[in-house]
């Protein structure tokens, strides 16, 4: 019980510090982003969490020795849970290119908002997989529930067309307006500023509360989603983080030409609709074993994403 604690502390702290080295190091001014910048921390983060889960294919056994995993079956289900949250995050990075662009936020100040909100995002779903996997634990047919939402979920997503967002009718907006001021204009990169001693928020504290909003709304669909992988809650836990770190990398990596992922969201609607089903399954002869998982669910993003290529290419070629 000691070794899982430090192992939770140890994961904590290398987070927390990750973090102060990012906004404190590598983004202490507010910069534009550049897409080789973007791309080499996106390397990063996966870099990290692939020797992460080399970490937990050699030690797992001699760190958590009470688990029912081998360090083979652990490394797997992180991995095969990594890859699901990566994907699902994924669509996060349309809604970002929405809010961002319905708030005409300047370039340089969108790293510090996807930081904060980032921070923000890994203390909800903190929360959200403590609970979760407490409810598991207490009522394990809740399983079944998670299980058919994500089903639903991902019928849904596949027939979901896409909105435009209005900040001025956003009810989310609105009511903080009557709440606290806020200012005209942005102000720098600063979320509050105090004018003629009254404290005021300014717009880019609207769009913080915006992707604050967003990622509770998607983590609602891929916090179930990994605990059809696994119901451990340090590989659930850790296979998040490492998902959501990485985001803001990827946000400015792909932010450019989200518009030629065509078939992305369909992709991820049949992600979700499997894993609800490997949900079903989990207590039958039929159980999906995660190596099989692992595959599904990675054939799908890349067949979503090369045919979303393949489009984008014919019609580049068609107007040219």
């Amino acid at each position: 019980m000691d070794t899982i604690v430090w192992m939770w502390i140890g994961f904590n702290v290398f987070v927390l510090a990750m973090l102060a080295l990012d906004l404190g190091v590598f983004h202490r001014s507010a910069h534009v982003v550049s897409i080789k910048e973007a791309t080499l921390w996106s390397v990063a983060w996966i870099g990290l969490a692939a020797i992460f889960n080399l970490g937990i294919y050699l030690f797992w056994q001699q760190l958590v020795p009470q688990s029912s995993y081998t360090n083979s079956e652990a490394a797997l289900a992180f991995m095969t849970g990594y890859l699901i949250e990566k994907s699902l995050s994924i669509d996060n990075i349309f809604v970002f290119v929405l809010i961002f662009g319905s708030f005409a936020v300047p370039a340089q100040y969108q790293h510090r908002v996807l930081f904060w909100g980032v921070l923000g995002a890994l203390v909800m779903r903190g929360i959200m997989i403590g609970a979760g996997a407490a409810l598991i634990r207490e009522f394990h047919w809740i399983i079944y529930i998670f299980g058919a939402f994500l089903i639903v979920t991902g019928i849904k997503m596949a027939f979901h067309q896409e909105q435009t967002l209005d900040p001025k009718n956003n009810i989310l907006v609105r009511t903080f307006r009557r709440l606290m001021p806020v200012t005209d204009e942005y102000e720098n990169d600063k979320f509050f500023v105090r004018k003629a001693g009254v404290l005021m928020a300014t717009p880019l504290f609207l769009v913080l509360l915006m992707i604050e909003a967003t990622d509770l709304i998607f983590a609602v669909d891929s916090i179930p989603a990994i605990f059809a992988v696994t119901q451990e809650p340090f590989l659930v836990y850790t296979a998040n983080v490492f998902a959501i770190l990485g985001l803001r990398s990827l946000y400015f990596v792909l932010a450019g030409m989200v518009h030629k992922f065509h078939y992305l969201k369909l992709g991820l609607a049949f992600v979700l609709s499997f894993v609800g089903v490997k949900m079903l399954l989990v207590e039958t002869a039929f159980k999906i074993p995660s190596g099989i998982s692992l595959g599904v669910v990675a054939a799908i993003i890349a067949t979503a994403i090369g045919a979303s290529l393949i489009r984008a290419k014919r019609l580049e070629t068609a107007k040219s």
